[in-house]
Parts: C-alpha cells; sequence; structure tokens
C-alpha cells in the first residue's frame, strides 16, 4: 500500500508559478513510474507530466515548455514546478504512482489560475 500526500495548490494569477509536492509513504526509488494528473469538472482525468525511475519524462504538449517534473528518491517526494500558468491549467492536480502495475493515488490538490 503507497500513501501519497499533494502539498501546494492554491490560487494563482495567470504567468504566475506554482510548486506541487506529493510525498509517498514508502521508499520511491523502487517506483518505477509517478506522475502528475489533472481533473476538471465533467472530464477525465488527464495526464500532465510523469518521470520513470531513471529520470525519464514526458509532459503533455499543453505543459510542454511551462511544467518541469522531478522526483527527490532521498526525501521521497515528487514536483511539479508550474510556470507561466494559464487559466485553462485550473484543475485538480493528483498524484500518481504505479506500483506493478497498480495504480496510487493522492488526494488531490486545487490549482485555480485567475485570468
Amino acid at each position: 500500500q503507497v500513501q501519497l500526500v499533494e502539498f501546494g495548490g492554491g490560487l494563482v494569477q495567470a504567468g504566475g508559478s506554482l510548486r506541487l509536492s506529493c510525498a509517498a509513504s514508502t521508499v520511491i526509488f523502487t517506483i518505477n513510474t509517478m506522475g502528475w494528473y489533472r481533473q476538471t469538472p465533467g472530464n477525465e482525468r488527464e495526464l500532465v507530466a510523469a518521470i520513470t525511475r531513471a529520470g525519464i519524462t514526458n509532459y503533455a504538449d499543453s505543459v510542454k515548455g511551462r511544467f518541469t517534473i522531478s522526483r527527490d528518491n532521498a526525501k521521497n517526494t515528487m514536483y511539479l514546478q508550474m510556470n507561466s500558468l494559464k487559466p485553462e491549467d485550473t484543475a485538480v492536480y493528483y498524484c500518481n504512482a504505479n506500483v506493478n502495475g497498480r495504480d496510487f493515488w493522492g488526494q488531490g490538490t486545487q490549482v485555480t489560475v485567475s485570468s
């Protein structure tokens, strides 16, 4: 069982920045893939960014060049640095860990970008 807790959401003006953190209850260096997803009302959860244990990253086209995903295995924490935020980035952001094919999720943190 892996417990994930997100921190860092909030309200920011367009063009601003936020950093999300995801603290895991387990040693994350054993987890091959972790990622950030987001969801808006009435829509499916979508992948924002993912990172493997080897540090290989993958981003949604809509956030490339603005968001950066990283992980600190020593702190069992994953991050999402979000710059140049846009109103369309407004969503609930979820942390995900895929362990042996099983998905674990955090409770989500709200990010609201005002125009």
